[in-house]
């Protein structure tokens, strides 16, 4: 676990930006890992749905913490289209967190995880993803 200062993405709005409270702690005062795959999914869902419509989260394929997030952060997320096949759409998020350090503004990069939709109808059956607007 790297404790490097970095940076949030240049020229991009967080898809999610949301600051964690105590009720989300762990007995050890960390923000629980279940929370933040919560605000992933939100997060990631957003793309899709701007793209696709109803969606449903089908599958986390890959989710990595990297760094604890605390009380008094603020997380943002930034979530991109990675991949689309014929119903399904694939998105990439990346999770900052900002906090004070010893009274220094610090950014680090918590998690990033790649999540998969698929578009339904109003049935709950898979249907295409509609090609991309213009």
């Amino acid at each position: 676990m790297t404790t490097q200062n970095t940076c949030l993405p240049e020229g991009k709005q967080p898809t999610l930006r949301v600051a964690p409270m105590p009720a989300d702690t762990n007995a050890l005062g960390n923000i629980f890992g279940g929370w933040i795959m919560a605000q992933v999914d939100i997060a990631a869902s957003i793309p899709a749905f701007r793209r696709a419509g109803r969606v449903v989260t089908v599958a986390v394929n890959s989710f990595e913490f990297r760094q604890p997030v605390f009380v008094g952060d603020v997380v943002s997320f930034y979530a991109d289209i990675v991949k689309v096949g014929r119903s399904s759409l694939t998105i990439f998020v990346e999770c900052f967190s900002e906090r004070l350090v010893h009274g220094e503004h610090k950014v680090v990069k918590v998690t990033e995880a790649t999540v998969t939709y698929v578009a339904i109808d109003e049935n709950n059956r898979p249907r295409p993803v509609p090609p991309e607007r213009q």
